[in-house]
């Protein structure tokens, strides 16, 4: 039930926001992967070639428009047993996806971008389950559109963290993007995904996913990664866009039950909060 008093959170939703704000303005997935493969991947991002950067590229905006076909519609929205929504599968979709991240991993590029498609299919799927969790309605094309838009979120390098191009600012740049593609498919349905509606939202999440992907296909190349590693690599990339899920549908039910403008005023403060903390650490 709202809280009357002053617009604030009850406890509970406050606990809840906290742990979305430590999600969404975490580290990018580029400082993660590095740290983990003891590699700095930025360097290796920009040794790429540009034939493979035009590929990953080229490869990520495809497995993002075959994203808008995912069947959303065919998870059951609540628990049959307990009438509500289900806890989210992580482990079986980071099981999922090593087994992919492995095949890349050990035949290089031209696997990659095999593998890269279902990937996004098995991230997106995750996504799907955790926005269910979090009480999202799948059956909605606005709630669809959101799941494709979290594959936008934390599109970072290590020298972007502190700066002001976090969760919000990027949800906004999307914001008319993905309205005009939500009223789109609720129209016209997701068969003709090359329409411009859709099209430019593809291109928009593209331009973010790519950051990542690119990351991902530099540290799978690197000689000493092979196939374990690209178990690894994948096994964060599906950490990375969980952590996103989680974050941005726990924000989104919060907003629901308060308004938009207290969740996002309480938001800034507790990442001002912890900022803060970081920096005199």
């Amino acid at each position: 039930m709202k809280r009357e008093n002053m617009g604030g959170l009850a406890a509970e939703d406050q606990l809840a926001l906290e742990s979305a704000v430590l999600l969404l303005e975490n580290p990018s997935f580029i400082a993660r992967v590095g740290d983990v493969i003891g590699t700095p991947i930025e360097k290796a991002v920009a040794l790429l070639p540009v034939k493979a950067s035009e590929a990953v590229s080229t490869a990520a905006e495809k497995a993002i428009g075959a994203s808008l076909k995912l069947a959303i519609k065919t998870m059951d929205y609540h628990d049959p047993q307990t009438g509500k929504p289900p806890q989210s599968s992580d482990w079986w979709h980071k099981g999922a996806s090593i087994v992919t991240g492995g095949v890349g991993g050990a035949f290089g590029l031209p696997a990659l971008l095999i593998e890269l498609p279902i990937s996004t299919t098995i991230i997106m799927r995750s996504i799907a389950d955790i926005a269910r969790s979090e009480g999202a309605d799948l059956s909605v094309v606005q709630m669809q559109i959101e799941c494709i838009q979290v594959l936008a979120f934390g599109g970072r390098t290590r020298s972007d963290d502190g700066a002001e191009i976090g969760y919000f600012v990027a949800r906004e740049a999307m914001a008319k993007a993905a309205a005009e593609a939500a009223a789109y498919v609720a129209k016209h349905g997701i068969k003709k995904e090359g329409a411009p509606a859709l099209l430019r939202l593809v291109l928009m999440i593209a331009e973010r996913y790519s950051i990542p992907v690119s990351a991902k296909a530099a540290a799978q190349l690197l000689p000493a990664v092979g196939a374990v590693g690209g178990a690894l690599v994948n096994t964060l990339f599906m950490d990375h866009f969980q952590n996103m899920a989680r974050g941005h549908f726990a924000v989104r039910r919060l907003e629901n039950k308060y308004g938009l403008e207290v969740v996002r005023e309480e938001y800034a403060a507790i990442r001002d909060t912890i900022a803060a903390k970081r920096a005199k650490a």
